[in-house]
């Protein structure tokens, strides 16, 4: 089948989830959008060396039985959507991209199939398939990379490297917390780690710590790490970084910044809840996620994707 590859146009997504070198042995025709790869200065002509056909985006989306995007399909390309089609990549169904099941996925008869990295799926019509082919955690790097870029790019921001008088809580147990983890001790060791379980302990010494790093995201209908009420207890310019970038919910009353405009003040505190901060090591990153990708999604024949509604439907 025909796989086409477009280029994200989330705000700062840098990464190439596809890389020349990991071209072996596909069982797809590859087609990618005209400078697909021009983030890590990779010629078109460098796929074209690996049989990869070079389109441009409106061709990519006439010509392709699939439509590979690494981020959410935005509605300037809903009109470009065929019935019938496969869409790969971090869809986030039942989050961010439940307005593009509800308006295209849904009413156009997509198959939708979402990586994520715990439980990746295919959604078709009202119905869930699991993807047991693939292994569960199989691109946690990306995730150890946005809680380790974010606080890197946190602490830039907000002009400050901690020391050892610095107290600091990194807040989970998960890969983005690790990744902060990993990131925050390179400057201090005076750092301690909570975890679900150990909660009502950090709320009890919630006054006493000058950098606080979420890495839990407990999504719209999750009860929050901080309150509203809790943020009245921190220390007087507390730093909260939310390297689960878990807007409005894990903290409560926060709201979304950018890389451009990383960080807000208010109410005597300092708040860091930037989402994607993968990306800002897109270097690194696109490595792993070809090499990922290419072994357990792109070089199988995506008709399977088709088998697996089709079976489950009969």
């Amino acid at each position: 089948m025909k796989l086409g590859f477009i280029k994200s146009d989330f705000t700062n997504e840098q990464r190439v989830p596809l890389l020349p070198k990991d071209i072996k042995d596909f069982q797809n025709e590859l087609y990618i959008e005209t400078g697909f790869g021009e983030s890590l200065n990779i010629p078109d002509q460098a796929y074209r060396d690996k049989n990869v056909t070079v389109l441009n985006r409106k061709d990519i989306f006439k010509t392709c039985d699939g439509i590979f995007s690494l981020k959410l399909i935005q509605p300037n390309d809903y009109p470009l959507i065929r019935n019938g089609q496969i869409i790969i990549g971090w869809t986030h169904p039942k989050g961010s991209g439940q307005s593009f099941m509800k308006n295209q996925a849904i009413p156009k008869e997509l198959i939708v199939v979402d990586l994520d990295n715990i439980k990746p799926t295919v959604f078709f019509k009202n119905h869930e398939y699991p993807l047991n082919s693939i292994p569960s955690n199989f691109i946690y790097q990306n995730s150890f990379y946005a809680g380790y870029a974010g606080t890197i790019h946190a602490l830039i921001s907000y002009g400050f490297f901690p020391d050892e008088q610095t107290k600091i809580a990194v807040l989970g147990s998960g890969n983005v917390s690790q990744g902060s983890f990993h990131a925050i001790s390179k400057f201090s060791s005076n750092v301690r780690l909570f975890y679900r379980k150990t909660m009502p302990l950090f709320k009890e010494q919630l006054g006493e710590f000058d950098i606080i790093i979420n890495g839990i995201e407990v999504g719209e209908n999750g009860r929050s790490i901080i309150s509203k009420n809790e943020q009245k207890k921190l220390k007087n310019n507390c730093f909260i970084i939310d390297a689960a970038a878990d807007a409005g919910n894990a903290i409560e009353g926060t709201h979304a910044t950018n890389i451009e405009s990383p960080i807000y003040n208010e109410n005597g505190h300092t708040f860091y809840v930037v989402p994607n901060t993968p990306s800002i090591a897109y270097r690194n990153i696109s490595k792993i996620i070809s090499q990922q990708f290419s072994q357990h999604i792109y070089s199988k024949d995506i008709s399977q994707f088709i088998t697996i509604t089709h079976t489950e439907n009969n």
